[in-house]
């Protein structure tokens, strides 16, 4: 039950409890006190050291993984093939000429010896990664572990170009002619040019995003509330302003800085993937970057509120795991079906709220979603957001200044008012 007609006794609260209820009575008059509350909230997290220190390791690694893309990016791959003759040496150059073909970035070298033994020391120091030789049966790419993928592609293509060359020569017929047909070309229906690996990671990184922001902020939410109870704070709050006002400013003050620290972390990846051979993608991305961030403002107001009832329920720190449990929940079901679901069942998820903060991004930036679908997903995320918050008010309001131990999910909604 929420009273409003107590006033402050305990001197021993000191000046800092005077000055902020004398700030949010002379506020409350005009109808700003959400607004002192909010701004309050701002101040306290952006004088706080370990989340400044924790949103610059963050920026460092994801600047660091940029530049760490670039410079993998950047970086030329040279296999050593020892070879003992000149067709040995031949089928290298050709192998050569396929690798550089399908990547720029990989170089194949062929290095002359002897025999057998020179071509195991060599390997066995490092100086060459395989060795070409022909046996009875064909040619054998020998080394000292599973050979590179890379360069055994490129032998093979060279082996098997040289072979088509022969055969057809043999044949009367040119390779041309032999390999007509053959040609595979991959289309989708939508039209659509996809890269699911592209599209699965960066999914995974807005389900991090998501999951990190949510679950930080959140917890401070429903400690900081929960903190005011047991200290009694509220009390003198609840004298100066009506809770309503209060937790409205919790929420709007904590969204600001939750969203602030999004944007500014989509925003240094952008520019990381930029610098990247991914930098072609980044329309598309830069496209579902920004529904994400769209679908986050709206879906944190709920689980802002959700985590700040959490903080009411509580009757002392120690409680909050249990109350804040579900909303433990739900973040965890989100990050885990952002990578394991796919087919009609992503689909499903992107208009479930909550899930769709993930989902929908996910799905604009494979092309499997239509215009109108994000805006409906959108839609049905503000509209569960503010049947949370009303709720979530009502549950805030009456448990509150509720002091007696913890209070359960069942009875704030079932409590008068």
């Amino acid at each position: 039950m929420t009273t409003t007609d107590q006033r402050p006794t305990d001197r021993d609260r000191g000046p800092v409890t005077e000055t902020a209820l004398a700030d949010t009575t002379n506020t409350a008059g005009g109808g700003r006190a959400w607004a002192v509350v909010a701004a309050r909230e701002i101040v306290v997290r952006l004088t706080n050291r370990a989340f400044l220190v924790s949103t610059l390791i963050t920026l460092v690694f994801i600047a660091g993984f940029g530049a760490f893309s670039v410079w993998e990016g950047s970086r030329t791959t040279t296999y050593t093939v020892a070879v003992a003759g000149a067709d040995g040496r031949a089928l290298v150059e050709r192998a050569a000429v396929s690798a550089r073909q399908d990547d720029d970035k990989v170089s194949v070298v062929a290095t002359s010896v002897s025999g057998e033994p020179a071509a195991r020391t060599l390997v066995d120091e490092g100086s060459a990664d395989a060795w070409l030789h022909e046996t009875g049966t064909g040619w054998t790419l020998t080394s000292a572990d599973d050979a590179d993928l890379a360069l055994r592609t490129a032998v093979e293509t060279a082996l098997r170009s040289t072979a088509l060359e022969r055969n057809a020569a043999a044949a009367g017929t040119t390779v041309q002619a032999l390999e007509q047909g053959t040609a595979l070309t991959t289309t989708r229906f939508d039209g659509q040019v996809g890269n699911s690996g592209f599209v699965k990671g960066a999914t995974f990184a807005f389900a991090l995003l998501f999951f990190m922001a949510a679950m930080m902020f959140g917890q401070q939410i429903s400690a900081s509330v929960v903190e005011e109870k047991q200290s009694r704070l509220v009390e003198i709050l609840a004298t100066a302003i009506p809770l309503r006002q209060l937790l409205a400013g919790k929420i709007l003050g904590n969204s600001v800085i939750a969203l602030g620290q999004v944007v500014l972390f989509a925003a240094v990846g952008l520019v990381a993937v930029s610098f990247t051979d991914l930098s072609t993608l980044l329309p598309s991305l830069s496209t579902a970057v920004v529904w994400f961030v769209l679908f986050f403002a709206v879906g944190f107001f709920a689980l802002a509120c959700l985590y700040a009832v959490a903080g009411a329920l509580a009757s002392r720190t120690e409680d909050l795991q249990s109350t804040t449990a579900p909303m433990t929940t739900i973040l965890m079901a989100v990050y885990v079906a952002s990578f394991g679901l796919s087919g009609k069942a992503l689909e499903v998820a992107s208009f479930v709220p909550i899930a769709s903060v993930v989902s929908m991004p996910g799905r604009l930036l494979a092309g499997d979603a239509a215009w109108w679908e994000p805006v409906v997903a959108l839609l049905l995320m503000a509209a569960f957001s503010a049947v949370t918050v009303v709720v979530g008010e009502r549950i805030y309001r009456r448990s509150l200044m509720q002091s007696g131990g913890r209070v359960s999910w069942k009875q704030a909604l079932t409590a008068r008012d």
